[in-house]
């Protein structure tokens, strides 16, 4: 008898007691407001920013509303004007192409390698000359760091400036320096599915004070600045405080005080995604026609998700292996499926970004699927949901060889 999971691969952790103790205090006192602060008090979203900022080791930090409202912010605070080209993943999520559509800009996709980080040969021909990009915003999707030293060296050739999508990388580095500190900004979410929960919310650091003392002014300071904790100082606004608009995206107290105390918490919650992420990838080694995808060693990632390729399949069997596996419990998402399906969407799915023809995307997504890997699961679990996926993708493959 073949065995089933019973795992719920859209249960997070429960949010940790000291969270919801804050959140209580919070709603107590009702100043969820980010700026309605008593005298000489610290609102919970200023101390997030003064406790992220040291935990990236960045100079400034922005708490903001949504991850993709941190990537529209970061891309107006670089001057991004409408109708202007940005370089990024051709394999990312629909928030990153909508951040650019949302300032007017285009994006002008990349293509991606069998390893599923951003081409850089293809990254640097079009940094070269096509579309008079000047900014790449670089998307670390599903957790896969590319070489960030070749990475920057082809940025800095060109001339491009680089924000980081870190919604998958929160945590993680390249050798040893923090995601999000190599380009000019850095930009996280805080949304259910990511490393921190306040349900939506993102944050923004920067070491620019010109660039943060211009974000904090889109996201609705109300020349309240000086509130903040890890800003610029006022110095930094005196020129900028009546040409910026106000574009209202702060995060508020409310879910500042759910995510500091899961800060703290998440190192050791980086170990245990690893952990989880290693059990599913021993238990999926040497598969017929199943490929993993290796991550670079200078790389220290958070294995938050679980991709593998089935190079070659085609449409009809991958769609059979994802529905036989869902029969057994486990949850696939299929990036090479011809609709758009919840949150799994590629770029072709986007036609409000006119894309071009991207062979090598192609390919490689035509046979990509993606699982959750939530802490709920233990590693019992991740080896029971690997040892499902070795039977139905044996099963389907040699079914299909003979």
């Amino acid at each position: 008898m073949t065995d089933r999971f019973d795992g719920n691969f859209t249960q997070q952790e429960p949010i940790p007691e000291e969270a919801i103790a804050a959140a209580v205090a919070a709603l107590r006192h009702g100043r969820l407001h980010r700026y309605n602060t008593g005298p000489g008090e610290a609102g919970e979203a200023a101390l997030l920013e003064q406790d992220f900022a040291a935990f990236t080791g960045a100079r400034y930090c922005l708490a903001v509303a949504s991850g993709g409202y941190a990537l529209a912010c970061a891309l107006r605070a670089v001057d991004v004007a409408p109708g202007e080209a940005v370089l990024t993943n051709a394999f990312t999520l629909a928030p990153v192409p909508g951040a650019i559509a949302s300032v007017g800009a285009r994006p002008l996709f990349v293509e991606v390698t069998d390893d599923l980080v951003i081409d850089l040969d293809d990254l640097a021909r079009k940094a070269d000359g096509e579309g008079g990009a000047r900014v790449l915003l670089l998307s670390h999707m599903r957790g896969h760091i590319c070489d960030m030293d070749r990475l920057m060296e082809i940025a800095g050739a060109a001339g491009l400036t680089v924000i980081e999508d870190c919604a998958h990388t929160m945590g993680a580095s390249w050798r040893g320096v923090a995601s999000g500190r190599h380009g000019l900004i850095g930009c996280y979410s805080t949304q259910t599915y990511k490393h921190l929960n306040s349900g939506e919310g993102g944050l923004m650091i920067c070491d620019d004070a010109q660039v943060m003392a211009r974000a904090i002014l889109l996201s609705g300071s109300y020349m309240l600045y000086e509130r903040h904790l890890a800003a610029p100082g006022p110095e930094a606004f005196a020129g900028l405080r009546l040409d910026v608009p106000n574009i209202s995206g702060r995060m508020d107290n409310l879910r500042a005080a759910i995510l500091r105390p899961q800060l703290a918490r998440l190192p050791e919650r980086v170990t245990a995604w690893n952990a989880r992420h290693d059990a599913v990838t021993e238990g999926l080694a040497d598969v017929p026609g199943l490929r993993l995808v290796p991550r670079l060693p200078q790389a220290e990632p958070v294995g938050s998700s679980f991709q593998f390729l089935l190079p070659g399949w085609p449409g009809g069997r991958v769609a059979a292996l994802v529905a036989a596996c869902l029969a057994r419990g486990v949850e696939l998402k299929w990036f090479g499926a011809p609709e758009p399906a919840g949150f799994t969407s590629r770029y072709d799915h986007w036609r409000y970004a006119a894309p071009g023809p991207l062979p090598r995307t192609d390919a490689v997504l035509a046979g990509l699927l993606d699982m959750r890997l939530p802490l709920t699961f233990s590693l019992a679990d991740c080896a029971q949901i690997a040892r499902i996926l070795r039977q139905e993708v044996t099963r389907h493959h040699d079914g299909a060889a003979g």
